[in-house]
């Protein structure tokens, strides 16, 4: 679909993806809000892009003790990763190519009867089991780093795990205060998804996979990025089929 045929609310949203070049971590957030207030709670990107802003803000305004070992290293990979999000959402909506990880969540986000954190999780699975890899190693060449398992961008990027744990009580509320999201809460769903799928755990997985793209270059690299890609969309739509 061009972005002239597309409704006046995803024609809005076009027009704030495809325009987003954030430099800093505050416009990350800035273009997050505008998408937050353009979507109506029915549509299920809503969810997501709820989940992602509030997990961005704990970043920004929640630092670890001490600080962040490496600032400037942070927010380039934040901006990064933001704007391969950005541009996944523009590209659908101009009906150009996208990975498979991100098309059932974007195909389903009008479905009736998928709960918020089904939304969510759908979309941090993408975002981090496919995108987080490439933004890793996109910011360790423009700032000509080699982190390490001991270096302060890991001690970094673990932080933010600690964050993101802090942070999941306050998202569950969020998440669950609908009708289907309060049943899912009362039946267990939750946390059955939370088991079936770990925020945290998928970031650990995406530092080792952005070490071994680092490694490949042509056709086994391709061939590595398109299997992530095929089973990071067999995860969104399980996550989205999950009852």
């Amino acid at each position: 679909m061009q972005p002239s045929l597309l409704s006046l609310a995803d024609q809005s949203l076009y027009n704030i993806v495809s325009t987003a070049t954030p430099a800093t971590i505050a416009d990350v957030i800035a273009t997050m809000q505008a998408i937050d207030a353009l979507l109506p709670p029915e549509d299920g990107l809503k969810w997501f892009n709820r989940l992602y802003l509030m997990v961005t803000q704990q970043v920004d305004f929640n630092p670890p003790a001490g600080g962040w070992k490496n600032p400037r290293w942070l927010t380039q990979l934040d901006v990064v990763f933001a704007g391969l999000y950005f541009k996944a959402v523009a590209d659908f909506l101009a009906g150009r190519p996208i990975p498979a990880s991100w098309s059932a969540m974007f195909a389903s986000r009008h479905t009736p009867g998928i709960d918020r954190i089904q939304f969510a999780l759908a979309g941090m699975n993408a975002h981090i089991n496919h995108d987080l890899a490439l933004a890793l190693i996109a910011t360790d060449t423009a700032l000509n780093v080699t982190p390490t398992l001991t270096s302060p961008e890991f001690t970094d990027y673990q932080a933010v795990n600690q964050l993101l744990n802090a942070l999941m009580p306050a998202t569950l509320t969020m998440l669950a205060t609908d009708t289907l999201g309060v049943l899912a809460q009362d039946t267990g769903k939750v946390g059955r998804l939370l088991a079936f799928w770990d925020m945290c755990r998928a970031r650990e997985l995406a530092w080792l996979f952005a070490d071994h793209l680092s490694s490949l270059a042509g056709p086994p690299r391709a061939l590595a990025l398109n299997a992530q890609d095929s089973m990071t969309g067999v995860l969104a739509r399980a996550i989205l089929a999950f009852s």
